[in-house]
């Protein structure tokens, strides 16, 4: 527990201290955001507020994790050795912050709101998640738990197990299957990241949510010679909420900076390594289908959109929101933008509370 209060709190004060600095490089490189022109009106004033925020998020996510596991090891805390299903989100999470890096980079040096082209986005971010899934099957432990699993998750694995199909074909079948989440999480954080504060608060209660599953799974974690009703076969869980502790802590020092008026922008830097994150926790911790509901605010910020394409296809032009994603058409109904972002943190709350609520009375009903 010590440990995971020193990474939230280096994880603040760095991301606090630091942001101006980069914001100040920012603005000598003329990095500012490209605004959409079909955007609402109101987004206007926000053209040229520095973007690629998500570099510092990314960077201090990583540095914190290392020098918090220094500390550790010199106060000789427990769980203070360096593991591999955190070494493996990192991975991911750096990754496709590369990715987005690459897209936001696009986009203000051609002065344009489009970055990468859909194939080369799609290329890229498929490099990052393969390699991910595929040393996610790997490196087991002593109770021979590796990092990922062939079996569909909701609380926990479930019977559906991929490698029904044969050791070769589940593990090709769990690349797939983990590439759509990596994709369905990032552009869901992507579309999520419209408002000042909004992507950057959700994310970071979704992050808490997964401190306190994966807290809850390392107490009831299977032994190596007992599987008693309802314990966890989830490999490094402490290690797990110590990342969720960092990432939570990054957030909201972040936040500082980038809530309304903003004075920073993630930009796809940081909405793709964030969703990446996000599906690193929810495949390591065993939690696949339950994160619908732990970013259920996400979700539905990501239908909203589905919703408003399909539709107007099909009706030749029609329009169920005045625009999307969702927080863009309460704007246009006249909400200020502050009262959207605080009225979805709300409800963002209350999904990560019920998730968290379902994710125990399950436990409760096995036990």
């Amino acid at each position: 527990m010590i440990g995971l209060l020193i990474g939230a709190v280096l994880g603040v004060i760095l991301t606090v201290v630091g942001t101006p600095l980069f914001i100040r490089l920012l603005n000598r490189r003329g990095y500012g955001q490209i605004i959409r022109d079909d955007g609402p009106t109101t987004h206007a004033t926000k053209r040229g507020t520095p973007t690629m925020g998500g570099v510092v998020i990314v960077i201090n996510f990583v540095l914190v994790y290392f020098v918090t596991h220094w500390i550790m090891s010199m106060l000789e805390l427990e769980n203070s050795g360096i593991t591999v299903s955190a070494l493996l989100l990192l991975f991911l999470t750096a990754g496709m912050g590369l990715i987005g890096f690459l897209d936001d980079y696009v986009k203000i040096s051609n002065q344009r709101s489009l970055g990468l082209t859909p194939t080369g986005k799609i290329v890229g971010q498929g490099a990052v998640g393969i390699t991910f899934a595929i040393l996610a099957l790997n490196f087991p432990n002593s109770q021979g738990f590796t990092p990922a699993s062939t079996a569909i998750s909701v609380f926990r694995d479930t019977s559906w197990d991929l490698a029904f199909f044969g050791a070769t074909a589940g593990a090709i079948l769990f690349v797939i299957w983990s590439n759509l989440i990596t994709t369905a999480t990032t552009n869901a954080v992507n579309l999520t990241d419209g408002l000042d504060g909004l992507a950057t608060g959700a994310v970071a209660m979704v992050s808490v949510g997964y401190v306190l599953i994966t807290l809850f799974q390392n107490n009831q974690a299977c032994s190596g010679t007992s599987s008693a009703g309802g314990c966890y076969e989830v490999r490094d869980p402490m290690d797990l909420a110590l990342l969720g502790s960092i990432l939570a802590g990054v957030l909201l020092g972040f936040l500082w900076w980038n809530t309304a008026p903003a004075k920073i922008f993630m930009g796809d830097t940081g909405s793709l390594a964030l969703g990446g994150a996000l599906a690193g926790f929810a495949i390591f911790s065993k939690t696949q289908v339950l994160l619908v509901v732990l970013a259920g605010l996400m979700v539905v910020i990501a239908a909203s959109v589905i919703i408003q394409v399909g539709y107007f296809k099909i009706s030749g032009g029609k329009r169920v929101f005045l625009m999307a994603p969702l927080q863009h058409h309460f704007e246009l109904k006249g909400w200020e933008e502050v009262t959207v972002v605080v009225r979805f943190w709300l409800i963002g709350l209350g999904f990560v509370v019920a998730a968290l609520a379902m994710f125990y009375a399950e436990w409760v009903i096995l036990r």
